[in-house]
């Protein structure tokens, strides 16, 4: 935003700003949080300390002195935003994501050589797990974690000498005693159980209180193929529409287990089981070809003279499958849960291009989980 702009709208971000940093202890705490929130509105690609305060016309130690050294508590001010969010428009979805951030040294928490989804590639990063609160036209960062790899955690490491370098790391960056080496998903559920959970942000009772339905959850691939990612989500009462690879197991959704005829008197009974092994979400997807169908999820900007309208189309297959990873527990005859598969098909591809797996009703239309699985 350029000066006159911020000037046009400063009462609207005061009010706002002095809502959201309400929590903090101190006048001053408030005065720098507004000053640094106008920051990171101000034109200009750099949002470091220096250049906010100098086109800000700022003390940039002030500003330093605020996010770094001054205690304050971030958590409170992510509740206020994410409770004003949902209070203030429909949230239909939580989306589950991560960024990386490149790094040239070693000293900054948590940095490591790890892949990196926003950088493409393996490099020198830090990671971020975030949970955002999504609608059609708007979304809220509402909940971050720093990914701590396993070798910045002493705990997590056998080997005496890289422990020891670990403490000495943790100690430098100032990383607290309880951020430790979890998996990427565990902190997704976290944040989720810490927004919506009993005593925890109350985000469902606002989105609830203005008339919205509870959201789903989506993620990517690096979430949606973690089978546990998806029992835990449905042991909350979740519906989820997540990213999964093709090469996931599965069954067909028609697919019924079989009891073999007992061989002898002795020894339990025979289990019941699928008669043939399972197959993978690609050669189910291809096998109903037939299904496809083209479906307009949105409307954006990019409007073209073959596109006026700036649809947002493509072609899909949605069917129901039988996912087959040995942790999903079965029912008393043998049979695995069914769920939809939603697979991505452009007319140009010679096989579907992206897959979604969702437990949303089997009534749900195509349409619409087509919309969920592309609102990230």
């Amino acid at each position: 935003m350029t000066p006159q702009e911020i000037a046009e709208v400063r009462p609207r971000l005061a009010a706002f700003t002095s809502e959201m940093f309400s929590d903090l202890p101190r006048k001053d705490q408030r005065a720098k949080g507004e000053l640094y929130a106008r920051g990171l509105l101000t034109d200009g690609q750099r949002k470091s300390m220096q250049p906010m305060a100098a086109r800000l016309g700022a003390d940039h130690q002030q500003l330093r002195q605020f996010i770094t050294s001054s205690t304050w508590d971030y958590t409170a001010v992510r509740r206020n935003v994410a409770r004003d969010f949902a209070a203030s428009q429909p949230v239909e979805a939580l989306v589950v994501d991560d960024t990386g951030f490149a790094k040239d040294g070693a000293a900054s928490p948590c940095v490591a050589r790890q892949y990196s989804g926003t950088l493409g590639k393996t490099g020198n990063c830090q990671i971020a797990v975030s949970v955002h609160l999504v609608n059609e036209h708007a979304s809220c960062a509402a909940d971050w974690r720093l990914f701590c790899p396993a070798s910045w955690d002493d705990a997590a490491l056998d080997d005496p000498v890289a422990a020891a370098r670990a403490r000495y790391r943790r100690e430098r960056a100032r990383v607290p005693d309880e951020v430790r080496h979890t998996g990427k998903w565990r902190l997704a559920l976290e944040m989720i159980d810490e927004m919506t959970g009993p005593g925890g942000w109350g985000v469902l009772d606002q989105a609830g209180a203005g008339g919205g339905t509870r959201p789903v959850v989506t993620a990517d691939a690096g979430y949606g193929d973690n089978t546990a990612f998806r029992l835990e989500l449905e042991d909350r009462d979740w519906q989820y529409v997540v990213a999964v690879r093709g090469t996931t197991s599965a069954y067909a959704g028609d697919a019924e287990p079989v009891t073999r005829a007992r061989s002898g008197r002795r020894g339990p009974p025979p289990r019941s089981a699928y008669p043939a092994p399972p197959v993978n979400l690609r050669q189910l997807a291809i096998a109903s070809a037939d299904q496809i169908r083209q479906v307009t999820w949105r409307h954006g900007t990019k409007v073209t003279s073959g596109n006026p309208d700036a649809a947002m189309t493509s072609w899909f297959l949605a069917i129901r499958v039988r996912p087959a990873n040995r942790d999903i527990p079965r029912a008393q005859d043998g049979s695995l849960p069914d769920c939809w598969l939603l697979a991505e098909w452009p007319p140009q591809a010679g096989e579907p291009t992206d897959y979604w797996l969702s437990n949303l009703p089997g009534t749900t239309p195509v349409a619409e989980l087509v919309r969920l699985a592309k609102i990230r």
